[in-house]
């Protein structure tokens, strides 16, 4: 405990200034170049082989179109020469693979691969950092150009050829070929229109808090709101009614706020982040109406480097000023008039981490600033600044100093990371000693020991009196205005140490912990959490098949279930290992967990109880994934093997019925069928595959069988109904997880740049529209429909955050009555054709 502690306050310390350093970014880009190399090699091979195919096949195919059709040379031109090249011409296999893949070839070299920026997502540097084309062509394979041909050989009307069977689509994926093959109620694909869905998202809750590594994070307005953030959300929490607001203007994680003297103005600064070209995004500060949520000013947008670390407002001339400290190298601390937006001063603070900053409520010449090692006092004199630093004497200089406030008498007290309250004076200039040239000083008046490990925070209540919150011991103490302790209680260890604490009415306050959670309570009575959230990076979701209950999992070895109607954390249990992936059974009353070693368990819902468990290999879990019927479970695995159960006893004994072994890369996605006999699955490496389920876990040879085929769920990332969902220029990990709604109406996504998107489903032409929606500040790693589609969740890799949407708007048609819909629309009134 004592170790982990130590390490928390070392951590959070240092978290303002963490960024990748150099010798990461350049194993990045040496990953991904290995990988692209990869890639690259086994294009390479899949064209030789289909060149070496071509070339045994020419021959017999001209021997047996010769010996059955008297006009089969003029057929063998048009199928190797589609350009018109004479019969007279030589054939040889290779003009024919010229002829056919000429239009391919020319536009994928000039859409050649180039490696992205490994800098383009800091928060994604586990993640591959290249970029590639992604294009489509037509592409009707040979055969079926050569069966159409030799049908319509005395026809010569119809010579070109049609696409209603055997059509094919091609996407490209970092030079890898993706073959799609269109459905047979699509008569004329080139003529689909394709539109934004009708539907529409709200943000209608958040879950989680940020306070794990952001000190001063949360406020009590007048209003009976608590105000805190999470990723790019400010959220404004009614303690008592139970309901939430957002305050939505950052593009980027929010890292600070504070409140004005007037208690409804709000300064918020955010991180830099980059765009998704690796460009680097200009951090701001805005100030805001927490009454009618509008933006009053925007201060410093482009002044700031990295981000924004901590602002405040002045107080004793009623908050025209505000003072901000960015993220860069020397933590540049300036001060901005709040009405105009204008710079009054800057300055160079320190190379050290710096923790907090505020004005001396007496005198806004005065500003105060702590970090690493150090306690700066500043006066600011016709737009120039002087600097004197805290002098600690004879006492023992700590390694952080973490917090401070000021007392009624003017005094500044500061928690530090070895337990003590400090107060710090001034001292007249010592002449005797240090001669005429003299100044006053700060020095420390007075050491009061407060906790065992850090003080994190210090909260000054009304009649002077002060609460601090530890560390290691967890408590909160009550101090009189003379700093002797008056009350104390601790929070339940789960909820980690104190991050701040917020003064409700005098008995009662607010505590944000260091594992994200807001709990409020007295020193009387116990804590309640009314705020709650994982600690780490999740990946697992999954929503209820008849309940407004979802299920998590992640980084932090937590599995959570939450309600959606009540907004509330229903129960949470701890694993030994990372959850990766969840899914319910169909009937409700049990949920398998895919963890980080291959294993893999079952829970029930009402008990908690692990009712099974069992071992896939030793690589990490991908996806579990149970039939419509609940009588088949799928276990995706990092071995490139989908494993398959036999589900008896309500969900509660499995058998293993077989093994899918065919991908040549780790499982990602996938999907059943309607009827529960087929397998829809994608790969690392962009494969998708089909199995034969019923039949044992046999791989499908001919995709081409598969394009009519209708599934019970839409995950997969690459498939022809959801091509559309990828941009021109996509890396492959580009999108993280989809999720087709039960209507089959929309299709969400979730992708590497923060944004979550909704699409009209199906959307198998390329440049569809979509809805694009901010608020997570990471890569967003899954969404999921609530069972009536009436909801949306989406969760957040590295921001730690889940937030919930209100699906608005929409019609009664679904996916595939549009689709045939539009098909046979289009005949009569064709579209200009996308190329």
């Amino acid at each position: 405990m004592n170790s982990s502690t130590n390490s928390l306050d070392d951590v959070s310390a240092d978290g303002s200034a963490e960024f990748p350093d150099r010798a990461s970014m350049m194993e990045v880009r040496l990953q991904a170049q290995e990988d692209e190399i990869t890639l690259l090699k086994s294009s390479l091979a899949d064209a030789l082989r289909r060149i070496r195919l071509h070339d045994q096949l020419l021959p017999l195919l001209k021997q047996q179109l010769i010996a059955v059709n008297p006009g089969a040379a003029r057929v063998l031109n048009q199928v190797c020469c589609p350009d018109g090249c004479t019969s007279s011409r030589k054939l040889s296999s290779s003009s024919a693979i010229d002829g056919i893949h000429h239009s391919t070839t020319s536009r994928v070299r000039r859409n050649s691969e180039k490696l992205g920026n490994p800098e383009r997502q800091r928060k994604r540097l586990d993640k591959k950092a290249a970029s590639s084309a992604n294009l489509l062509t037509r592409s009707p394979s040979l055969e079926n150009r050569a069966k159409e041909l030799i049908a319509n050989a005395g026809s010569p009307g119809s010579r070109r050829g049609t696409y209603s069977q055997g059509q094919s689509i091609k996407m490209f994926i970092r030079g890898r070929p993706i073959t799609m093959y269109v459905p047979s109620n699509i008569q004329n694909y080139e003529d689909l229109k394709m539109e934004p869905p009708t539907e529409r998202l709200e943000l209608d809750w958040v879950y989680g808090y940020r306070g794990r590594d952001c000190r001063a994070n949360m406020y009590f307005l007048p209003t009976g709101e608590a105000i805190y953030f999470i990723a790019c959300v400010i959220v404004l929490y009614h303690i008592n009614n139970r309901t939430q607001r957002h305050y939505r203007k950052h593009t980027d994680c929010v890292r600070c706020l504070t409140l004005h003297p007037d208690k409804v103005r709000v300064a918020s600064g955010q991180t830099a982040g980059v765009d998704k070209d690796g460009k680097p995004l200009q951090p701001c500060v805005h100030i805001w109406d927490s009454t009618s949520l509008v933006t009053l000013q925007q201060i410093g947008l482009g002044c700031f480097q990295r981000g924004v670390g901590s602002v405040a407002f002045s107080f004793a001339d009623s908050g025209v000023f505000l003072c901000v400290i960015d993220d860069s190298n020397e933590h540049m601390l300036s001060v901005w008039d709040c009405n105009k937006g204008v710079k009054h001063a800057e300055v160079k603070s320190t190379n050290e981490a710096v923790f907090a900053v505020e004005f001396n409520p007496g005198d806004s010449s005065n500003i105060i600033t702590c970090g690493k090692s150090h306690v700066y006092f500043w006066t600011l004199s016709a737009g120039m600044f002087t600097k004197k630093q805290g002098i600690f004497g004879k006492y023992k200089k700590p390694k952080f100093i973490q917090c401070f406030v000021f007392s009624l008498t003017g005094d500044v007290l500061t928690g530090d990371s070895e337990g003590n309250i400090l107060t710090w004076g001034k001292s007249a200039a010592d002449i005797k000693t240090l001669g005429k040239g003299a100044k006053e000083t700060f020095q420390i008046m007075r050491q009061t020991r407060a906790h065992e490990g850090s003080v994190f925070t210090l909260c000054t209540l009304q009649g002077g009196g002060l609460l601090s919150g530890g560390g290691k011991d967890r408590k909160i103490i009550r101090w009189s205005a003379d700093l002797a302790p008056e009350r104390e209680c601790e929070i339940p260890e789960k909820f980690g140490a104190v991050r701040t604490i917020a003064d409700v009415d005098g008995e009662e306050f607010l505590v944000g912990t260091t594992r994200n959670a807001i709990l409020r309570g007295t020193f009387s009575g116990a804590f309640v959490a009314i705020v709650q959230g994982h600690v780490d990076e999740m990946w697992g979701l999954a929503t209820h098949p008849s309940h407004n209950i979802f299920i998590t999992c992640g980084h932090d070895r937590q599995v959570c279930l939450w309600n959606t109607e009540e907004h509330k954390l229903d129960w949470c249990i701890s694993l030994e290992e990372y959850g990766l992936c969840a899914d319910f059974c169909p009937n409700g009353s049990v949920v398998s967990v895919g963890l980080s070693t291959g294993k893999w368990m079952v829970l029930d819902l009402l008990t908690r109880d692990v009712v099974s468990e069992s071992t896939d290999g030793n690589e990490q879990l991908s996806v579990m994934r149970y039939s419509p019927d609940g009588s088949f479970l799928a276990v995706g695995s990092h071995d490139n093997f989908i494993y398959i159960y036999n589900v008896t006893d309500s969900g509660r004994r499995y058998t293993r019925f077989g093994k899918c072994n065919g991908h040549s890369s780790f499982i990602t996605h996938l999907d059943w069928s309607m009827d529960g006999k087929y397998i829809m699955s994608n790969s690392g490496d962009y494969e998708i595959l089909y199995w034969d389920i019923a039949g044992g876990c046999k791989l499908l040879r001919n995709r081409f069988e598969s394009k009519d085929r209708e599934w019970a769920s839409y995950t997969c990332v690459l498939g022809f109904h959801v091509m559309g969902v990828w941009l021109e220029g996509s890396d492959g990990t580009d999108i993280n997880a989809l999720c087709r709604s039960h209507s089959e109406r929309m299709v969400a996504v979730a992708d590497d740049f923060c944004k979550v998107h909704l699409f009209q489903y199906p959307c198998p032409k390329p440049k569809a529209p979509s809805h694009k929606y901010d608020g997570h500040g990471s890569h967003v790693t899954n969404v999921c429909f609530t069972h009536c589609d009436s909801h949306l969740l989406s969760m957040g890799g590295k921001d730690m955050c889940i937030l919930q949407w209100k699906v608005v708007g929409g019609g009664a048609s679904n996916g595939r009555e549009r689709l045939t819909s539009a098909s046979s629309t289009s005949t009569s009134s064709p579209e200009p054709t996308v190329g």
